[in-house]
């Protein structure tokens, strides 16, 4: 049933819909009762804002003469004798819509029941209009939610399942992403001569953009272990293929080590990441050097990074971490801190590497105290058993 067979006397109709973007009324539909007619019509401004600021409809029996339409062109210019204007009300009673019928017949004019009838034909329009737009929004959401699990499932495959089994070793790692996909990133090899590969860093940026960087890491990562085992060069070659294609702005802070497990000697690269944190038997922490750190990785091609080294003594446990560990803000804003973060390392020097990766997790988690993640948290722990 058309508009025009519920009301015999209209001669136009036109239907406004809300855009989303900027909230303006945009014309979505015209149709003159007879074909090739000029359906155009020139709404009066003055109507239309009244329409919507009163949330009801309007009524010209005879538009010629109507004061409401007082220097409205519209009215001489298309013929215009009687006119009705009713919003189109949605779920929260608030306009997404407007219908304007009129009739350019003299001798034919609406009543308030013809007003009354439109008011409820407008609503009956703006359900249907608003479910239609929900039902596509739902199934909108439920595509990209479905795209957004295969993603993170992809991106899960890219982790290692399972940390090295090594005798007089311990390893943990864990990752949790702010949203669906994330940034963050690390990786563990088995590597000639016994040594183990671990490889952690942070993508600028979250989401798939950060996700679909770290993708591209991880693979540069893995293909570049494959023949070089030695940290320094490995790093070069990892840079210098992140910045032959890399997208500005999206850059990768980045530490490497390779641990010697028969000797106990560790070799570190670290490319703008903040310091791996080793805990000592003692309850003492030592950091690495502050001007040992260079830039991150995708920055600049053929930089040269310095390789540390250092011996892993019996109880030590290295601690890798990115900065939504520190940056966890609980319900006050509050920043959960590397001061904090040291502070607990040293408090449970008793635990081991995995036991201590599991607490500082928890102990972050409980900072946070259900807000939300503003950001991907990794942590990753190994150490040398005493």
């Amino acid at each position: 049933t058309t508009l025009f067979q519920i009301f015999p006397a209209a001669d136009r109709g036109c239907i406004l819909l809300k855009d989303e973007n900027n909230g303006e009324m945009v014309p979505r539909a015209f149709k003159h009762r007879r074909e090739g007619e000029d359906a155009t019509v020139k709404l009066s401004r003055t109507i239309v804002n009244k329409v919507l600021e009163e949330k009801s409809g309007i009524l010209s029996a005879d538009a010629a003469s109507d004061s409401q339409f007082d220097a409205s062109e519209s009215i001489s210019n298309l013929s215009i004798r009687s006119m009705m204007c009713v919003p189109m009300l949605g779920l929260a009673e608030e306009p997404i819509g407007i219908i304007n019928i009129d009739t350019q017949n003299p001798v034919q004019q609406f009543q308030e029941e013809d007003l009354d009838l439109l008011m409820s034909v407008a609503g009956q329009a703006a359900l249907s209009y608003e479910s239609a737009r929900l039902m596509s929004s739902f199934m909108e959401k439920q595509k990209q939610d479905n795209e957004m699990d295969i993603a993170r499932g992809v991106q899960q495959g890219l982790l290692p399942s399972t940390v090295p089994n090594v005798e007089g070793y311990e390893f943990f790692a864990s990752y949790h992403s702010a949203q669906a996909v994330g940034g963050d990133y690390y990786d563990i090899f088995e590597l000639p001569d016994d040594k183990i590969g671990l490889s952690f860093g942070d993508v600028a940026g979250k989401g798939v953009p950060g996700a679909m960087i770290m993708a591209r890491m991880s693979s540069c990562v893995q293909n570049t272990l494959r023949f070089v085992h030695e940290v320094g060069p490995a790093v070069d070659a990892i840079n210098d293929h992140m910045c032959d294609s890399a997208v500005e702005g999206r850059f990768v802070t980045y530490v490497l080590v390779v641990l010697d497990t028969n000797n106990h000697r560790l070799s570190l690269v670290n490319a703008g990441h903040m310091s791996p944190m080793i805990l000592k038997p003692d309850g003492s922490i030592d950091e690495f050097p502050e001007e040992s750190i260079g830039v991150p990785i995708g920055v600049m091609e053929g930089f040269p990074f310095e390789v540390v080294e250092r011996e892993l003594g019996p109880g030590e446990i290295v601690v890798l971490f990115t900065d939504g560990v520190d940056e966890a803000m609980n319900p006050e804003g509050e920043l959960y801190t590397l001061d904090r973060m040291r502070k607990f390392i040293k408090d449970n020097r008793d635990k081991n590497a995995a036991e201590l990766g599991q607490a500082l997790l928890a102990d972050v988690r409980r900072h946070a105290n259900g807000r939300p993640q503003n950001d991907d948290i990794t942590i990753m722990t190994f150490g040398r058993v005493s």
